[in-house]
């Protein structure tokens, strides 16, 4: 190897994954720790062949890391898109100038244009370490962000990203605000829509710590991962698609904030509304349904709190000249049947096959909301609208439409089975009183989902069910059973999941 040049050090790659930040390991006796200080939370800029990424700093003091070497998390390594043991350039990062304002919105100054787009630009250049983006949301939380405030986080975060432009005319949307595990509600709407001639080019998101998002679960059937020109092709030829929005570039600030508002269990009016409507305009709608789950284990807890947000989407989305209908829907217990991508897969190809009775509360909110977008579209009269999202339901307009999109984006495949199952029985008979759908989502991702696409949760009881003692809850579903058994500890220190009252 070439000999290494001034604050170089030759890269050296360890395996660790340390999610969507950078990450650096240099040893303590080096004279780059030695520079940033062994105490202090250091931020390095590491450069190769033009690439740039900003890294937290952390020191050894073993032998795991040469003097001339500087040990890379996965994501570091490839966003430098390093091959090898290449020499990377090390230097001090510079002050991040944008922390400046967010320190001044923790004091109640209020958040600017100008302000909001420094904030999110140095967010997309990866300039910011998991604690400054903490730092952020929590300056979000309190003072909550004015309507003024989130129309300039907005704002920034559309012009950050990729932006799509259609042909005039009316461009339809449908997104949930999350917090209730299944409810893929969305391509049973898409493919509900598009069949009367509408337009819905529908992006979406993998999870980030739910069981599973719209992404991942159409993954399980058709490819998501399209950019922007195979995306309109499909949009083009069956006026709606299933598409992975990372994959387009929408809104590239929102997934590192989504990540840190779940890790700290923070959600931000503000950053919420930013977040959706950021994506929405980017992808060129004029016309969005917003889906607001309400109950005590979802989202929104009560009516005065989903109203208060709903107000907030309008405002912000008239700003845009984006016109939004949010619908109020029962948050008390997960939708479906099916937790997890395949099991979530099936659900929805089981309603747009047979609309059965165990699966009636994910085809009858699909028709609600796929209503809400025939009544703003002028298709039928206010109040009409889910009955007649329900006739393409029955007569299989909607199965031949999902289908054909499906086709488009490289053609349809079957979910993944789990191979390992394991029931968890009520412990003594008497009504279905309460689902925690927080608990739910949890047992799902330790069951193994999204990474085990075929992994899960299986419900077997809703609201209101009568149960017997030894009766079947719920199933838990992987691909190995350890993973049921590590899921299993968890259920067993949680025996409220699912309460039954006598």
């Amino acid at each position: 190897m070439r000999p290494l040049g001034l604050n170089a050090l030759r890269a050296r790659r360890l395996g660790l994954l340390t999610h969507d930040e950078a990450v650096a390991f240099i040893r303590s006796d080096s004279d780059v720790s030695k520079s940033e200080g062994l105490s202090s939370y250091g931020r390095l800029k590491l450069q190769c062949d033009g690439a740039t990424v900003y890294a937290s700093l952390y020191q050894v003091t073993s032998d795991l890391i040469d003097h001339d070497e500087i040990g890379l998390s996965e994501y570091a390594w490839t966003k430098l898109g390093l091959t090898g043991p290449q020499a990377v350039t090390v230097s001090s990062a510079p002050p991040l100038q944008s922390m400046t304002h967010v320190r001044a919105k923790m004091f109640g100054e209020e958040l600017g244009t100008d302000a909001a787009a420094e904030i999110v630009r140095d967010i997309v250049a990866g300039r910011f370490s998991d604690i400054q983006l903490s730092s952020f949301v929590a300056a979000c939380a309190s003072p909550v962000l004015t309507a003024a405030e989130t129309i300039a986080v907005t704002k920034a975060m559309v012009e950050t990203g990729t932006r799509l432009v259609w042909p005039a005319g009316r461009i339809y949307d449908k997104h949930c605000i999350g917090g209730l595990p299944g409810n893929r509600t969305t391509p049973i709407v898409v493919a509900i829509v598009t069949c009367f001639g509408l337009t819905m080019p529908k992006t979406s998101s993998r999870a980030i710590t739910s069981p599973a998002g719209t992404a991942d679960t159409m993954e399980t059937l058709t490819n998501v991962a399209l950019d922007m020109a195979a995306m309109r092709r499909v949009v083009e030829t069956t006026g709606g698609c299933f598409v992975w929005g990372d994959s387009v570039g929408f809104s590239p600030a929102d997934t590192s904030v989504i990540r840190i508002e779940r890790a700290l269990n923070l959600d931000v009016d503000g950053l919420l509304v930013a977040s959706v409507l950021s994506k929405k305009i980017a992808a060129g709608a004029t016309h969005v349904v917003i889906d607001m789950p309400v109950g005590p284990t979802a989202k929104m807890r009560n009516p005065a709190a989903a109203a208060r947000l709903s107000d907030l989407f309008r405002q912000v989305a008239a700003a845009f000249g984006l016109e939004v209908r949010t619908v109020i829907t029962d948050g008390r217990q997960p939708v479906g049947r099916g937790i997890g991508p395949a099991l979530e897969a099936m659900d929805i190809l089981a309603v747009l096959d047979t609309w059965p009775d165990e699966l009636s509360d994910l085809a009858d909110k699909s028709c609600l909301l796929a209503g809400a977008v025939l009544e703003m579209a002028g298709l039928c009269a206010e109040g009409s609208g889910a009955d007649l999202a329900g006739s393409a339901l029955r007569d299989g307009r909607a199965r031949r439409k999902f289908d054909e999109i499906c086709a488009a984006q490289g053609g349809s495949g079957s979910p993944p089975q789990a191979q390992f199952t394991r029931p968890v029985r009520a412990t003594r008979s008497g009504r279905v009183a309460s689902l925690d759908n927080r608990m739910i989502a949890r047992i799902a991702k330790l069951a193994g989902a999204p990474e085990d696409a075929s992994a899960g949760v299986r419900l077997a009881v809703r609201l209101g069910d009568r149960v017997r003692q030894g009766d079947t809850l719920f199933t838990l579903v992987s691909g190995t059973p350890g993973k049921i058994t590590y899921a299993m500890e968890y259920v067993s220190e949680n025996p409220s999941v699912i309460e039954i009252s006598r």
